[in-house]
């Protein structure tokens, strides 16, 4: 069985530090600036507490078949990734993305996403984030069901 190894949440720990947006920015743009060089979102306010919510990447891998160069594969380990050297920037990912964590940045041409590296994980003061293995089946079985389709 195909794993991958996803960031989960846990809203009822976080206190909106964003120091996961920050490490997640230094890993993708070597900058700590956080909100548009994240592709970790973390979103204040949501909801009828007032708490937060989160998004990012899921490796459902739907994008991956989209790409028109096939610059997006998965990887051994489930994660799907972007070639950098491949891509040509068209932007369909991003507009696709079901999820909407296929992120864009304004200085660059190829959109970025995130990897599972755990940065993210290692930077939140309170623990609100981890790092855990799942099916890629079950992803896949929850995202199209999502979209109303069969796996």
């Amino acid at each position: 069985m195909k794993t991958v190894k996803i960031i989960q949440f846990d809203p009822s720990r976080c206190t909106g530090h964003y120091a996961c947006e920050r490490a997640c920015s230094g890993v993708h743009f070597k900058d700590d600036t956080g909100g548009g060089h994240s592709a970790l979102r973390v979103l204040g306010g949501t909801g009828g507490d007032g708490g937060f919510s989160m998004t990012c990447c899921n490796h459902c891998g739907l994008c991956i078949d989209l790409c028109p160069v096939r610059a997006l594969r998965r990887m051994p380990n489930g994660t799907v990734v972007l070639n950098t050297k491949i891509c040509v920037g068209c932007q369909a990912c991003v507009a696709f993305c079901p999820r909407g964590v296929m992120r864009k940045a304004d200085d660059r041409i190829e959109p970025f996403k995130c990897i599972s590296c755990g940065a993210c994980v290692k930077a939140c003061p309170e623990g609100a984030l981890a790092l855990v293995e799942v099916p890629v089946a079950d992803i896949e079985e929850e995202v199209y069901s999502k979209l109303g389709v069969d796996a």
